[in-house]
């Protein structure tokens, strides 16, 4: 009887663990620059959103500072209100958001100064403001203005 001696190819233990820790080494890494990648792209999508209510605000204080006659601010309950013959539309500001009417704006206000023929004032007559967003919105200023007509000086 001949033995046939037929060896088989095979990697020996000490090979096999070697590329067993380099898998988990590549993975390992692979996962930690996911996981970075993911953080970068949470804050690119917070910044994107608070962009986009900043922007979503001030395209509602031109639309109504332009459609009505009289901008009137009252400091005790922090409402701006815009009059015009048809209605009047109100903005409560708060520490975090901003109402109107049944509109919330995700928006903090940071500082709020008013104007009336270019003056700043506390009076409640208002032709122009300023608002100045907080650090997490870039600190961003808002300048509404609209121009004053005849009807704006005849009624008080």
């Amino acid at each position: 009887m001949t033995k046939n001696s037929h060896k088989i190819q095979a990697f020996t233990l000490s090979e096999m663990i070697i590329v067993v820790l380099l898998t988990v080494i590549v993975a390992g890494i692979a996962f930690s620059v996911l996981q970075l990648v993911q953080k970068h792209m949470y804050a690119i999508q917070a910044n994107f959103s608070n962009a986009t209510s900043v922007t979503l605000l001030e395209q509602s204080l031109w639309i109504d500072a332009n459609r009505c006659n009289h901008i009137k601010y009252e400091e005790d309950t922090s409402t701006l209100y815009f009059i015009s013959e048809i209605d009047t539309t109100s903005y409560t500001f708060e520490k975090e958001y901003i109402q109107k009417e049944t509109d919330t704006f995700d928006v903090a206000i940071a500082d709020k100064v008013f104007y009336f023929k270019g003056e700043e004032t506390i009076a409640a007559k208002v032709d122009a403001f300023k608002l100045i967003t907080a650090k997490e919105f870039r600190n961003t200023a808002l300048f509404i203005y609209k121009r004053n007509t005849a009807n704006t000086y005849m009624n008080p």
